[in-house]
């Protein structure tokens, strides 16, 4: 299956896109940095340099940490936050909606190539 893969260059050292995306997601969805970083396999010191990145790209924090405490530390997304979230997802499925007529045309492409002698399905 073909996957359009989608990021954005903010700047010349800036791009945001899927894993940087799916990292925001993950900490609104855990409530903690460290959580996020462990269930997408990476330290946590790199998922607070992304963030770092990110908040100083985007001029404010995309994501605000809790100090420790009865209930513990924990971190969440930030209005802005979650709209960068909604735009990236926003412009990926227009993408993919632009782009759906082609992907079908190149993975039938791809299944004929696999066919046996390049023959299709259709004898």
């Amino acid at each position: 299956m073909i996957e359009v893969r989608l990021f954005l260059k903010l700047d010349a050292e800036t791009r945001v896109g899927h894993g940087k995306v799916r990292l925001l997601e993950t900490i609104e969805a855990t409530g903690s940095m460290s959580a996020a970083a462990r269930v997408l396999g990476m330290t946590a010191r790199r998922a607070w340099e992304l963030v770092d990145h990110l908040n100083k790209a985007f001029g404010g924090p995309l994501v605000v940490g809790q100090s420790g405490g009865a209930g513990g530390g924990g971190a969440k997304l930030t209005d802005l936050g979650r709209e960068v979230v909604v735009r990236y997802r926003a412009v990926l499925a227009a993408t993919e909606a632009a782009a759906a007529e082609h992907v079908a045309a190149l993975e039938a492409l791809t299944a004929r190539a696999a066919a046996p002698d390049g023959l299709d399905d259709g004898g």
